[in-house]
């Protein structure tokens, strides 16, 4: 009895054991599983959703989470996530993806031809989402107050109109393109063209009369690897606003490629609203040439900058800012581009005997590197003793400098006005169009920060037609348009090559800017009195 009796434990022990194992392996196991599953459906929901983008005539992209309050346009549920086009805006639940692709048209870039020349189409109309503060067309209240997907609003001209206005007068009412019509390729005229083409016409002039004297539309280059990133932000909100063709990702096409949009337009009515740094801005420039040497100087188009690099001087030059990060909306973005100046900008060529031929492509400056290592081992020292400066064929004595810098623009270094300096001396004024270079030195670092903090001016050594930089040292660093060298003995010599068409943003003027032009024209008075 008493071994009976002590046999039951050991086995209830062991089954405790048992299923404190299985237990724990199931706690194990059982997470991992589920996370293993969930991410094969996540994967799984990945390819399909990339299928349904890579078929689509939409352009589809998927957001984690909207920036306002939205309602899938299928199902009418409001959602948190979802894929959004950013063409038409159209807004869905990952379920509805499929449906939404075949029940929605997205914006049409050229209309399908029937043989027959079209001079105008009706709205496009897209249920809820609609823009915050916008009002209706028709009782001029305000769309979208109720929470849930209501109102409607066209994908061409932008005007919203609430679901009690809407009527079927305005379904089938011509749109007339809104705020940007003029800067808007329509579908119908790039279905014209081709209709012209395949007649093998070229009377384009004949047609764009019928869009008036001041359509002058827009093609936008952006840069999607400048500076902060905003370039993909800005291409899908341009493409809502404009005809999609028009807008141009230079992460994917060249902009020599982009720019032949410029000669199915009329002549000398193209612009350019080129968004990156001054390096993306010299790359577009450097495919007008090459459009000037194929012979189609007639579609050179005028060029502006959304400043999205880090330095930017161009186009702090061109007053368009030093800098942007989405504190303008889009729209005033295109209002400026429609007010601005046409302006002409020299450009310039530089040629290193022994090294080929390197175009300044936004004629910022030449000038030879110094930075926070020079100040310890001064590499650049005793400049004059290594260097022979010519202006305009005359030899110019040089003081002791560390640096030589040649300037067509009136930035440099990231926002520095270094040829104005102080802007207490009389000199010379700087201009971007009279084909003349300044060519200034500097001491050594810490006198360029002292001229950027206007506390000392720079060693104006003249302006010229003709720069001629003769090295006679080894090797000697040396950067132009931000790509920097070292460079052995040779002749660098810089000649006015062509004229870049522009565009000046007159809008605004910074205090810096304004102080400039009044310190600048009191110079100019002084001097008249005293000659």
């Amino acid at each position: 009895m008493e071994g009976e009796e002590n046999s039951g434990p050991p086995s209830s022990g062991v089954f405790a054991d048992c299923s404190l194992a299985f237990w724990t392996l199931c706690s194990v196991i059982l997470p991992v599983a589920i996370t293993l599953w969930c991410s094969f459906q996540r994967s799984r929901r990945q390819v399909l959703r990339r299928d349904i983008f890579r078929k689509s005539k939409h352009d589809w992209h998927y957001t984690d989470l909207f920036g306002q309050p939205t309602y899938c346009c299928v199902c009418a549920q409001h959602i948190l996530q979802g894929a959004f086009c950013n063409c038409c805006g159209l807004r869905v639940d990952e379920g509805c993806l499929k449906k939404a692709d075949h029940h929605f048209l997205c914006k049409e870039i050229m209309m399908r031809s029937d043989g027959e020349p079209h001079t105008s189409m009706a709205h496009h109309w897209i249920r809820g989402n609609v823009p915050l503060c916008s009002n209706c067309v028709v009782c001029k209240q305000q769309c979208g107050t109720q929470p849930k997907l209501c109102d409607y609003r066209c994908v061409w001209c932008q005007h919203t109109v609430h679901d009690d206005c809407m009527q079927s007068s305005l379904k089938s009412e011509k749109c007339r393109f809104g705020e940007f019509r003029n800067l808007i390729i329509p579908p119908y005229y790039l279905s014209t063209i081709s209709q012209i083409r395949k007649d093998k016409r070229t009377d384009y002039g004949k047609l764009a009369s019928s869009y008036g004297k001041h359509w002058t539309p827009i093609i936008i280059l952006a840069n999607t690897r400048s500076g902060n990133n905003m370039g993909e932000t800005l291409l899908g909100e341009l493409k809502i606003l404009l005809n999609p063709v028009q807008v141009f990702d230079l992460s994917k096409i060249s902009p020599a490629k982009a720019l032949q949009l410029c000669t199915l337009l009329p002549y000398n009515s193209a612009r350019v609203l080129v968004c990156g740094g001054d390096g993306t801005v010299g790359w577009v420039l450097d495919a007008i040439d090459e459009m000037k040497i194929k012979g189609q100087e007639r579609y050179i188009p005028q060029v502006a900058i959304l400043p999205l690099g880090t330095g930017n001087d161009l186009s702090n030059t061109l007053a368009w800012g030093a800098g942007y990060a989405g504190e303008v909306p889009v729209e005033q973005i295109l209002r400026n581009v429609m007010e601005a100046d046409g302006i002409k900008l020299d450009r310039w060529k530089v040629q290193v005997t022994n090294k080929g031929y390197y175009n300044l492509r936004k004629q910022k400056a030449v000038y030879f590197f110094y930075g926070t290592k020079d100040c310890l081992v001064q590499e650049c020292k005793d400049l004059n003793k290594k260097i022979e400066l010519e202006l305009d064929g005359e030899r110019i004595d040089l003081p002791n400098l560390e640096g030589i810098i040649v300037l067509n623009i009136g930035y440099w270094g990231g926002g520095c006005r270094l040829w104005e300096g102080m802007g207490d001396e009389p000199y010379p004024l700087a201009r971007y169009d009279d084909g003349l270079l300044e060519v200034a030195g500097v001491y050594g670092s810490f006198h360029c920060a002292q001229i950027q903090v206007k506390l000392a001016n720079p060693v104006r050594l003249g302006q010229a037609h003709t720069v001629r930089l003769i090295l006679k040292n080894s090797k000697m660093p040396m950067q132009v348009d931000g790509e920097p060298w070292a460079q052995g003995p040779c002749t660098v010599t810089i000649t006015h090559k062509t004229h870049a068409l522009m565009l000046y943003h007159s809008g605004e003027q910074t205090d810096d800017d304004a102080s400039s032009m009044s310190e600048q024209e009191h110079t100019r008075e002084q001097m008249d009195e005293d000659i």
